[in-house]
């Protein structure tokens, strides 16, 4: 019986998370649940999953909650951290085999780092750790890879396809991306696209800020830095293609020439319930890919005049230092200020574009380096924006 605390519960990913527990309940235990808001959702988790500790991040929500929770018969000894800190304390103290990192956003580095420091594997679904602060995660992880599991669907087919291969056998990665939902669009078309447009994803139900970087491909950008941290590669042996079917969700390309590729059915209880188990794989009670019926795979190049964030993204990268977690900050208030209605989609790029032209890069060498980055970008970011 594995102990899991699920950071991020009430999200996409940790409500399918919830759901391979619950399909495998001999297998796992909830031990703590953390989220920021959608309490109706969080109590009936509480109420299924009995966790003895929850955190919630906002005092008034969190008072509210144990309100709630003083009117159900026994749920009344159930222990409530609240605070800006109170998922990474129950990362870092409370009892588990493996924490699941499905929060959103680079608030997710800190409790990322304090479930590493503590011990625990990690199921990382937060992408923003490694954007921000990846040197500080691999460092907490050397000699002991198999404490830091990827969760995206990406780097978990990744991670899947180079098991067992040797290092020096690789040449490249390629990361798959469906495309979005502006596939063949030109730049002067995105500049019209709607919210609605934007949120309409092809093939994945995610959050809207996932949903909108999946719009922009700035998820693909960002899944080239996490790459570059988890399997240790030079950007140069990273690459991006489209593939509308998102059948195939990664490849390895080894050095004689062969290419090795992860399919699987688009849903993300698989890499997520592999996470949680690694390296063991349970029955999943999804239905297994039939190639006959999907009749063909397809790849195209990716339109980088149309969609610059991925070459914004390996500036970044390549850059290092604070570039990338100003990078992530000027992304995550641009694409707010899109859901907003204050800029276009295309304006995206161009905000973080201008925050990266003008940011003084320093090394990172501590968490509180990253946080004045991040809060350099986020208002700068937002300056830009109320000044166009």
């Amino acid at each position: 019986m594995r102990k899991v605390i699920i950071l991020g519960s009430t999200g996409s990913i940790g409500t399918q998370a919830l759901d391979v527990v619950r399909r495998n309940p001999d297998r796992f235990e909830v031990v703590g649940l953390a989220a920021a808001q959608n309490q109706e959702l969080l109590v009936g988790q509480i109420r299924e999953f009995m966790p003895p500790v929850v955190a919630v991040s906002d005092e008034t929500a969190a008072a509210e909650l144990r309100a709630s929770l003083e009117r159900i018969k026994g749920l009344k000894n159930i222990d409530i951290v609240s605070g800006p800190q109170a998922a990474e304390e129950i990362a870092r103290d409370l009892e588990a085999d493996v924490v699941l990192n499905a929060m959103v956003g680079a608030v997710g580095l800190a409790p990322t780092l304090s479930a590493l420091q503590s011990g625990k594997t990690l199921a990382l679904a937060n992408k923003e750790s490694l954007i921000v602060g990846g040197e500080l995660v691999t460092d907490l992880v050397k000699g002991e890879p198999e404490r830091l599991v990827p969760v995206d669907s990406e780097h978990a087919a990744l991670a899947q396809c180079l098991r067992g291969e040797r290092r020096e056998d690789l040449r490249r990665v390629v990361i798959t991306a469906s495309g979005g939902p502006f596939r063949g669009w030109t730049r002067e078309e995105l500049a019209k696209a709607s919210v609605k447009e934007a949120l309409a994803h092809p093939t994945w139900k995610m959050g809207p800020k996932i949903t909108i970087d999946s719009a922009t491909l700035m998820n693909k950008g960002l899944e080239v830095i996490e790459a570059h941290f988890l399997f240790n590669l030079d950007y140069a042996e990273i690459s991006v293609v489209i593939h509308p079917e998102s059948i195939v969700h990664g490849i390895a390309e080894f050095r004689d020439g062969s290419m090795m590729a992860h399919l699987s059915v688009p849903d993300m209880r698989l890499p997520i319930q592999l996470a949680l188990d690694y390296p063991n794989r349970m029955p999943s009670g999804i239905q297994p890919l039939d190639l006959a019926a999907v009749g063909k795979l397809t790849f195209e190049a990716l339109d980088r005049d149309a969609f610059p964030s991925l070459d914004l993204c390996y500036r970044a990268g390549r850059a290092g230092s604070t570039y990338p977690a100003v990078l992530n900050a000027a992304n995550e208030v641009a694409v707010m200020a899109f859901l907003e209605g204050k800029i276009p989609m295309t304006g995206i790029t161009e905000i973080i574009e201008r925050t990266l032209d003008e940011h003084d890069p320093v090394s990172v060498v501590s968490i509180v380096t990253l946080e004045r980055a991040d809060a350099w970008a986020r208002r700068r970011a937002a300056e830009i924006i109320d000044a166009r």
